[in-house]
């Protein structure tokens, strides 16, 4: 009996905690060119203090993927401070300095106060921020950053460390933080590892030596991995380090909030996907109002953090090694997503990831794709979905196309590279798909595929259970003048529009 009433007692506590919690929001640097936005979550109850930064440096997009969403992650005690975007405009402008400012000034991560410098943080920026911290006396300081190399195999570069300043806390926590990431890291010389002390002039170094706060730098490493890995390997520091101060009991993988009025979506990035399509597509929904966009690899979703968005897209590359990247068991998650009412876009490869004719497609798009091996004279054996390099063909919308895409009458220009060219597959129990425009010229490489593309669907979309599913097989998120038609396309598929036009 006692320990039932503990175990009651105990939710009583998280519950009362979890509706305690306060979240609140504000500007550093207001009316400056430099003004950006801070997240507060105060718990309530009493506990630790911990600020998070990310963007210092405008080249490390990672620090700010994963600080924009631990910012939703609700805190159980204490009180967490997330500054996502410190460093707007280098952000704006993938640079790692503070754009316009002299060389001595430029470098945000070295104007804070130094170890034998009795002055204080030099610049608008470092000023405002060292100031807002230091006001809210933290007991934890941890800025998110990257490196373009693994430490443990180019020493010119901190990537995948930790690097602490000296304390019983750091020493305590930073094993944990390293145990919860390394877990994941199947190569040695990829795995994390501890380095001290900070550099001079930043901010976890002033924020330990003036302010008496545990700090420390989280690095990740952007060469060969993926936007969406990088994220979540912050987020596993992160959690472990709140969840080793008990300020929180949720996973290191929530996103997005649970309550939104924001469209959610999840842009896949991780394996099989090529070129430049998951920023095209940022570009995309920079455009769009009230959207909330995470990038997303084949751990997040065979994990199930699909759940909480509205839409998932899977852009170009290749869709056999996106299938093979998810395993099964994200492919089945996608299935579940749709079936129960989320929306996918698919494009070139996500187009024949969405297919019904291949052993490891998903199908949840009632179509096949042309993809026949021919025994060619004097070339060979020679698969006919490959036609070529990059370039422009035309495209004209049908009818419900113009509803759904925009009244364009016109032929469109759209660059094509190798996507599906769509037929009916006639799945017993899924939908037929509609067409919503057609290619009117076409590219071939082999005398086979001649006669094989003009007129066949460029874009197409259905249902699967409760879900939208539309593919498009050109690349018209790499064209300015087509992000109007993709901004549709997302509206559509997320049923921002409402019902199904027939």
């Amino acid at each position: 009996m006692k320990r039932w009433l503990s175990f009651l007692f105990g939710i009583w506590i998280s519950v009362a905690a979890f509706c305690a919690e306060k979240s609140s929001n504000g500007l550093l640097a207001k009316g400056t060119k430099w003004e950006t936005t801070f997240y507060q979550r105060d718990s309530g109850q009493p506990g630790p203090v911990v600020v998070l930064t990310g963007g210092i440096h405008g080249n490390e997009p990672a620090g700010t993927a994963a600080a924009e969403q631990i910012r939703h992650w609700p805190i159980t005690r204490g009180m967490l401070i997330v500054i996502p975007r410190a460093n707007v405009p280098g952000l704006r402008d993938g640079t790692r300095f503070l754009p316009g400012e002299p060389p001595q000034l430029r470098d945000l991560n070295r104007q804070f106060p130094k170890t034998k410098n009795a002055t204080d943080a030099r610049g608008i920026l470092a000023t405002a921020l060292w100031e807002f911290v230091g006001e809210q006396k933290p007991d934890w300081v941890i800025d998110l950053h990257e490196g373009f190399d693994f430490n443990q195999l180019n020493s010119k570069s901190v990537g995948s460390t930790i690097i602490d300043a000296k304390g019983k806390a750091a020493a305590i926590v930073v094993p944990l933080m390293l145990q919860a990431v390394n877990a994941e890291i199947t190569d040695p010389k990829k795995k994390l590892i501890r380095l001290r002390y900070p550099v001079d002039g930043s901010l976890a170094r002033a924020a330990h030596e003036r302010l008496a706060a545990t700090a420390m730098i989280l690095e990740t490493t952007s060469k060969s991995q993926p936007l969406s890995l990088r994220a979540r390997q912050h987020r596993l520091m992160v959690h472990a380090l709140l969840k080793h101060l008990q300020m929180t009991a949720d996973s290191p993988h929530v996103l997005v909030p649970t309550k939104t009025e924001s469209l959610c979506v999840a842009i896949y990035d991780a394996g099989g996907v090529g070129g430049n399509g998951p920023r095209n597509l940022d570009r995309v929904l920079r455009g769009m109002k009230h959207v909330l966009v995470q990038r997303v690899g084949a751990e997040d979703i065979r994990g199930g953090t699909l759940s909480r968005f509205d839409l998932a897209i899977f852009p170009g590359g290749s869709g056999s090694k996106q299938a093979a990247a998810l395993e099964s068991k994200g492919r089945a998650a996608i299935q579940q997503f749709v079936k129960r009412g989320g929306g996918y876009l698919g494009i070139c490869a996500g187009s024949y990831l969405a297919a019904a004719n291949y052993e490891w497609s998903l199908g949840i798009s009632n179509h096949r794709t042309f993809c026949k091996t021919i025994d060619l004279p004097k070339l060979g054996r020679k698969s006919m979905w490959y036609r070529g390099s990059s370039t422009t063909v035309k495209m004209e919308l049908t009818e419900i196309g113009r509803k759904i895409l925009g009244n364009q009458k016109d032929t469109l220009d759209v660059r094509y590279h190798n996507g599906p060219i769509m037929s009916p597959m006639g799945v017993e129990g899924l939908s037929d798909f509609l067409t919503l425009a057609n290619f009117r010229s076409e590219v071939s490489k082999y005398e086979p595929q001649k006669g094989t593309m003009v007129n066949t669907p460029a874009i197409i979309a259905g249902e699967f259970g409760g879900g939208r599913v539309l593919c498009i097989s050109p690349h018209p998120e790499s064209s300015k003048d087509l992000h109007t038609l993709v901004q549709n396309a997302i509206r559509w598929t997320a049923r921002v529009d409402g019902g199904f036009s027939k």
